[in-house]
Protein backbone atom coordinates (compact mmCIF):
# COMPACT_ATOMS: atom_id res chain seq x y z
CA UNK A 1 0.00 0.00 0.00
CA UNK A 2 0.95 3.82 -0.57
CA UNK A 3 1.60 5.83 2.90
CA UNK A 4 3.32 8.90 3.30
CA UNK A 5 6.51 8.00 5.74
CA UNK A 6 9.70 9.91 7.31
CA UNK A 7 13.10 8.36 8.42
CA UNK A 8 14.05 11.50 10.01
CA UNK A 9 12.74 14.69 11.69
CA UNK A 10 12.63 17.28 9.40
CA UNK A 11 10.70 19.60 7.42
CA UNK A 12 7.39 18.55 4.97
CA UNK A 13 10.74 18.09 2.45
CA UNK A 14 11.19 14.85 4.68
CA UNK A 15 7.71 13.32 3.71
CA UNK A 16 7.75 10.42 1.10
CA UNK A 17 5.00 9.34 -1.05
CA UNK A 18 5.88 5.40 -0.80
CA UNK A 19 5.12 1.51 -0.71
CA UNK A 20 5.38 -0.07 2.59
CA UNK A 21 3.25 -3.27 4.31
CA UNK A 22 0.00 -3.42 4.62
CA UNK A 23 -1.04 -3.81 8.39
CA UNK A 24 -2.58 -6.62 9.69
CA UNK A 25 -5.34 -5.84 12.35
CA UNK A 26 -4.65 -7.34 16.02
CA UNK A 27 -6.77 -8.67 18.68
CA UNK A 28 -9.57 -5.47 19.68
CA UNK A 29 -8.66 -3.87 16.08
CA UNK A 30 -9.81 -3.32 12.43
CA UNK A 31 -8.18 -2.63 9.22
CA UNK A 32 -9.93 0.54 7.54
CA UNK A 33 -9.46 1.66 3.90
CA UNK A 34 -8.52 5.07 4.53
CA UNK A 35 -11.10 7.69 2.38
CA UNK A 36 -9.96 10.58 4.38
CA UNK A 37 -7.54 12.44 7.16
CA UNK A 38 -7.13 15.30 8.01
CA UNK A 39 -4.24 17.45 9.31
CA UNK A 40 -3.93 18.78 12.51
CA UNK A 41 -0.96 21.06 14.33
CA UNK A 42 0.79 17.92 15.88
CA UNK A 43 1.48 15.90 12.70
CA UNK A 44 3.79 19.30 12.41
CA UNK A 45 5.30 18.80 15.95
CA UNK A 46 5.72 15.36 14.94
CA UNK A 47 7.45 15.66 11.69
CA UNK A 48 9.88 18.26 13.16
CA UNK A 49 10.51 16.50 16.30
CA UNK A 50 9.83 19.37 18.58
CA UNK A 51 9.56 20.05 21.48
CA UNK A 52 12.26 18.31 22.13
CA UNK A 53 11.11 16.79 25.07
CA UNK A 54 8.36 14.49 22.78
CA UNK A 55 11.19 12.76 21.31
CA UNK A 56 11.73 10.99 24.34
CA UNK A 57 8.26 8.93 23.86
CA UNK A 58 8.56 9.31 19.67
CA UNK A 59 12.08 8.71 19.11
CA UNK A 60 15.29 10.15 20.48
CA UNK A 61 17.29 10.67 17.39
CA UNK A 62 14.56 9.28 14.59
CA UNK A 63 11.15 8.52 14.97
CA UNK A 64 10.12 5.37 15.99
CA UNK A 65 6.99 4.85 13.95
CA UNK A 66 7.57 6.45 10.76
CA UNK A 67 4.26 7.17 8.70
CA UNK A 68 2.33 10.77 10.16
CA UNK A 69 -1.29 11.10 10.69
CA UNK A 70 -3.99 10.30 13.17
CA UNK A 71 -7.75 11.63 12.05
CA UNK A 72 -8.67 9.20 9.49
CA UNK A 73 -12.15 8.00 7.69
CA UNK A 74 -13.29 5.01 6.08
CA UNK A 75 -14.54 1.96 5.48
CA UNK A 76 -13.46 -1.51 7.92
CA UNK A 77 -11.58 -3.43 4.99
CA UNK A 78 -10.85 -6.02 7.67
CA UNK A 79 -12.25 -7.59 11.15
CA UNK A 80 -9.39 -8.52 13.76
CA UNK A 81 -9.99 -11.20 16.67
CA UNK A 82 -12.42 -10.38 19.07
CA UNK A 83 -14.24 -7.31 18.04
CA UNK A 84 -17.91 -7.78 17.70
CA UNK A 85 -19.54 -4.04 16.91
CA UNK A 86 -18.34 -3.60 13.80
CA UNK A 87 -18.47 -5.23 10.00
CA UNK A 88 -16.15 -5.27 7.67
CA UNK A 89 -17.84 -2.67 4.89
CA UNK A 90 -19.30 -0.30 7.48
CA UNK A 91 -18.11 3.55 7.67
CA UNK A 92 -16.10 4.77 10.32
CA UNK A 93 -13.94 7.39 11.33
CA UNK A 94 -11.60 7.82 14.58
CA UNK A 95 -7.89 8.55 15.92
CA UNK A 96 -5.07 6.26 14.81
CA UNK A 97 -2.01 6.69 17.10
CA UNK A 98 -0.04 7.88 14.14
CA UNK A 99 -0.10 5.97 10.54
CA UNK A 100 -2.96 7.47 9.81
CA UNK A 101 -1.49 8.94 6.14
CA UNK A 102 -2.07 5.88 4.17
CA UNK A 103 -4.18 3.87 2.18
CA UNK A 104 -4.35 1.23 4.70
CA UNK A 105 -4.33 1.23 8.87
CA UNK A 106 -4.91 -0.69 11.95
CA UNK A 107 -7.26 1.00 14.48
CA UNK A 108 -8.98 -0.43 17.75
CA UNK A 109 -11.91 -0.75 17.17
CA UNK A 110 -12.89 1.02 20.76
CA UNK A 111 -11.85 3.96 18.82
CA UNK A 112 -14.09 4.08 16.36
CA UNK A 113 -17.25 5.07 16.05
CA UNK A 114 -20.02 4.63 12.97
CA UNK A 115 -19.95 7.13 10.31
CA UNK A 116 -23.65 8.83 9.82
CA UNK A 117 -24.70 8.69 6.05
CA UNK A 118 -25.15 12.56 6.38
CA UNK A 119 -21.64 13.32 7.01
CA UNK A 120 -18.78 12.98 4.00
CA UNK A 121 -15.28 11.19 4.72
CA UNK A 122 -14.21 14.38 4.87
CA UNK A 123 -16.34 16.38 7.03
CA UNK A 124 -15.97 13.24 9.44
CA UNK A 125 -11.99 12.83 9.04
CA UNK A 126 -11.79 16.84 11.01
CA UNK A 127 -13.36 15.40 13.96
CA UNK A 128 -11.38 12.99 15.96
CA UNK A 129 -8.52 15.21 16.50
CA UNK A 130 -9.77 18.72 16.39
CA UNK A 131 -13.76 18.35 17.07
CA UNK A 132 -13.04 16.33 20.03
CA UNK A 133 -10.39 18.96 21.56
CA UNK A 134 -13.60 21.72 20.83
CA UNK A 135 -16.18 19.89 22.46
CA UNK A 136 -13.76 18.83 25.61
CA UNK A 137 -12.96 21.95 26.33
CA UNK A 138 -16.62 23.47 25.87
CA UNK A 139 -17.31 20.67 28.47
CA UNK A 140 -14.55 21.53 30.68
CA UNK A 141 -15.65 25.44 30.48
CA UNK A 142 -19.37 24.07 31.71
CA UNK A 143 -20.62 26.01 28.47
CA UNK A 144 -24.51 26.21 28.40
CA UNK A 145 -27.51 28.65 27.21
CA UNK A 146 -26.39 31.50 28.50
CA UNK A 147 -22.97 31.51 29.16
CA UNK A 148 -20.75 34.15 27.73
CA UNK A 149 -17.53 32.26 25.78
CA UNK A 150 -14.66 34.04 24.21
CA UNK A 151 -12.47 31.98 21.61
CA UNK A 152 -8.62 32.56 21.31
CA UNK A 153 -8.40 31.12 17.62
CA UNK A 154 -11.70 30.94 16.83
CA UNK A 155 -10.28 30.62 12.84
CA UNK A 156 -8.54 27.35 13.46
CA UNK A 157 -9.31 23.81 13.23
CA UNK A 158 -10.50 23.90 16.50
CA UNK A 159 -11.18 27.10 16.61
CA UNK A 160 -14.18 27.10 13.97
CA UNK A 161 -15.14 23.80 16.14
CA UNK A 162 -15.41 25.69 19.05
CA UNK A 163 -17.52 28.85 17.68
CA UNK A 164 -19.93 26.20 16.20
CA UNK A 165 -20.48 23.71 18.96
CA UNK A 166 -20.43 27.25 21.62
CA UNK A 167 -23.75 28.80 19.50
CA UNK A 168 -25.12 24.96 19.73
CA UNK A 169 -25.34 24.82 23.55
CA UNK A 170 -26.45 28.28 23.70
CA UNK A 171 -23.58 30.48 24.39
CA UNK A 172 -22.75 34.09 23.59
CA UNK A 173 -19.49 33.56 21.52
CA UNK A 174 -16.74 36.18 20.65
CA UNK A 175 -14.09 35.27 18.11
CA UNK A 176 -10.31 36.43 18.04
CA UNK A 177 -9.34 36.02 14.80
CA UNK A 178 -7.48 37.85 11.42
CA UNK A 179 -9.20 40.22 9.38
CA UNK A 180 -8.89 37.86 6.73
CA UNK A 181 -10.88 35.23 8.72
CA UNK A 182 -13.16 37.68 10.58
CA UNK A 183 -16.52 37.02 7.80
CA UNK A 184 -16.14 33.36 8.47
CA UNK A 185 -16.14 33.57 12.06
CA UNK A 186 -19.24 35.63 11.80
CA UNK A 187 -20.65 32.96 9.19
CA UNK A 188 -19.88 30.34 12.38
CA UNK A 189 -22.46 31.92 14.42
CA UNK A 190 -20.22 33.93 16.60
CA UNK A 191 -22.41 37.04 17.74
CA UNK A 192 -18.71 39.41 18.06
CA UNK A 193 -15.91 39.05 16.29
CA UNK A 194 -12.54 40.89 17.43
CA UNK A 195 -9.51 41.68 14.93
CA UNK A 196 -6.01 41.42 16.87
CA UNK A 197 -4.72 42.80 14.01
CA UNK A 198 -6.38 46.20 14.60
CA UNK A 199 -7.30 45.98 18.19
CA UNK A 200 -5.74 43.90 21.82
CA UNK A 201 -8.48 42.15 22.83
CA UNK A 202 -7.00 41.75 25.98
CA UNK A 203 -7.80 44.98 26.95
CA UNK A 204 -11.69 44.46 25.98
CA UNK A 205 -13.90 45.71 29.07
CA UNK A 206 -16.53 42.87 29.38
CA UNK A 207 -15.70 40.01 31.40
CA UNK A 208 -16.18 36.29 29.68
CA UNK A 209 -17.42 32.89 31.63
CA UNK A 210 -15.08 31.01 29.54
CA UNK A 211 -11.97 31.79 27.60
CA UNK A 212 -10.86 29.19 25.74
CA UNK A 213 -7.34 30.21 24.34
CA UNK A 214 -6.28 27.89 21.07
CA UNK A 215 -2.99 30.12 21.04
CA UNK A 216 -1.37 30.76 24.43
CA UNK A 217 0.21 34.40 23.17
CA UNK A 218 -0.85 36.91 25.26
CA UNK A 219 0.67 36.86 29.47
CA UNK A 220 -2.03 34.74 31.39
CA UNK A 221 -2.61 37.44 34.08
CA UNK A 222 -4.31 39.62 31.09
CA UNK A 223 -6.88 36.88 29.78
CA UNK A 224 -7.63 36.47 33.55
CA UNK A 225 -8.56 39.94 33.46
CA UNK A 226 -11.10 39.50 30.98
CA UNK A 227 -12.65 36.80 32.90
CA UNK A 228 -15.70 36.96 35.30
CA UNK A 229 -15.06 36.43 38.94
CA UNK A 230 -16.28 32.98 38.60
CA UNK A 231 -14.50 32.61 35.14
CA UNK A 232 -13.03 29.52 33.61
CA UNK A 233 -9.48 30.23 31.73
CA UNK A 234 -8.97 26.95 29.52
CA UNK A 235 -5.36 26.84 27.93
CA UNK A 236 -5.69 24.14 24.85
CA UNK A 237 -2.42 25.28 23.48
CA UNK A 238 0.89 27.08 23.59
CA UNK A 239 3.95 27.55 21.03
CA UNK A 240 6.50 27.75 23.80
CA UNK A 241 10.50 27.19 23.49
CA UNK A 242 12.17 24.58 21.17
CA UNK A 243 12.88 22.21 24.37
CA UNK A 244 9.71 21.90 26.49
CA UNK A 245 7.36 23.82 24.35
CA UNK A 246 3.94 24.66 26.13
CA UNK A 247 4.72 22.46 29.24
CA UNK A 248 5.94 25.57 31.13
CA UNK A 249 3.24 27.71 30.52
CA UNK A 250 0.79 25.20 31.02
CA UNK A 251 2.10 24.02 34.66
CA UNK A 252 2.23 27.92 34.92
CA UNK A 253 -1.46 27.86 34.53
CA UNK A 254 -2.00 25.07 37.33
CA UNK A 255 0.36 26.59 40.08
CA UNK A 256 -1.75 30.08 39.79
CA UNK A 257 -5.22 28.31 40.08
CA UNK A 258 -5.18 27.91 44.49
CA UNK A 259 -4.53 31.78 44.61
CA UNK A 260 -7.28 33.58 42.33
CA UNK A 261 -10.70 33.67 42.23
CA UNK A 262 -10.94 32.54 38.66
CA UNK A 263 -10.39 28.72 37.75
CA UNK A 264 -7.69 27.89 35.36
CA UNK A 265 -7.59 25.05 33.69
CA UNK A 266 -5.42 22.56 31.18
CA UNK A 267 -7.49 20.82 28.40
CA UNK A 268 -5.92 17.41 28.10
CA UNK A 269 -8.46 15.92 25.05
CA UNK A 270 -8.65 12.23 24.80
CA UNK A 271 -10.90 11.14 22.14
CA UNK A 272 -13.70 8.61 22.73
CA UNK A 273 -16.31 6.72 20.60
CA UNK A 274 -19.40 8.45 22.49
CA UNK A 275 -17.39 11.70 21.84
CA UNK A 276 -17.25 11.24 18.68
CA UNK A 277 -20.89 9.94 18.05
CA UNK A 278 -21.82 13.18 19.85
CA UNK A 279 -19.80 15.02 17.15
CA UNK A 280 -21.23 13.14 14.22
CA UNK A 281 -24.65 13.84 15.92
CA UNK A 282 -24.42 17.53 15.57
CA UNK A 283 -22.61 17.62 11.82
CA UNK A 284 -25.70 15.00 11.10
CA UNK A 285 -28.49 17.46 12.06
CA UNK A 286 -26.72 20.33 10.58
CA UNK A 287 -25.56 22.22 13.43
CA UNK A 288 -22.11 22.32 12.76
CA UNK A 289 -20.12 22.09 9.61
CA UNK A 290 -16.87 21.34 9.41
CA UNK A 291 -14.96 24.48 7.83
CA UNK A 292 -12.36 22.59 5.26
CA UNK A 293 -9.85 24.90 3.78
CA UNK A 294 -8.49 22.60 0.73
CA UNK A 295 -8.34 19.31 -0.15
CA UNK A 296 -5.14 17.36 -1.46
CA UNK A 297 -4.37 13.70 -2.85
CA UNK A 298 -2.52 11.42 -0.14
CA UNK A 299 0.42 11.89 -2.50
CA UNK A 300 0.64 15.62 -2.30
CA UNK A 301 0.64 15.53 1.56
CA UNK A 302 4.20 17.60 1.96
CA UNK A 303 2.31 20.29 0.00
CA UNK A 304 -0.38 19.95 2.22
CA UNK A 305 2.29 20.58 4.74
CA UNK A 306 3.76 23.55 3.62
CA UNK A 307 0.39 24.92 3.51
CA UNK A 308 -0.54 23.85 7.23
CA UNK A 309 2.84 25.37 8.11
CA UNK A 310 3.34 28.41 5.85
CA UNK A 311 -0.23 29.70 6.98
CA UNK A 312 -2.67 29.83 9.82
CA UNK A 313 -5.39 27.51 8.20
CA UNK A 314 -8.84 28.16 8.23
CA UNK A 315 -10.74 25.26 9.27
CA UNK A 316 -8.90 22.35 8.43
CA UNK A 317 -7.05 20.83 5.82
CA UNK A 318 -7.79 17.40 4.67
CA UNK A 319 -6.28 14.44 2.16
CA UNK A 320 -7.92 12.45 -0.07
CA UNK A 321 -6.63 8.56 -0.31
Amino acid sequence: MKAIVYQEYGSPDVVRHADVDRPAPAAGEVLVRVRAAALNHADLLTLRGTPFLLRLAFGVRRPKATVLGRAVAGTVAEIGPDVKDLQVGDEVFGEAAQRGFAEYVAIPAKRLARKPEQVTFEQAATLPVAGITALQALRLGAARPGTTVLVNGASGGVGTFTVQLAKALGAEVTGVCSTRNAELVRSLGADHVIDYTREDFTRDTRRFDVLIDMVGNHPISALRRLLAPGGIYIASNSAGGPVLGPIPRLLATVAQTPFVRQRLRVLTSRSTAEDLRTLAGFVADGKVTPVIERTYPLSETADALRLLEREHARGKIVLLA
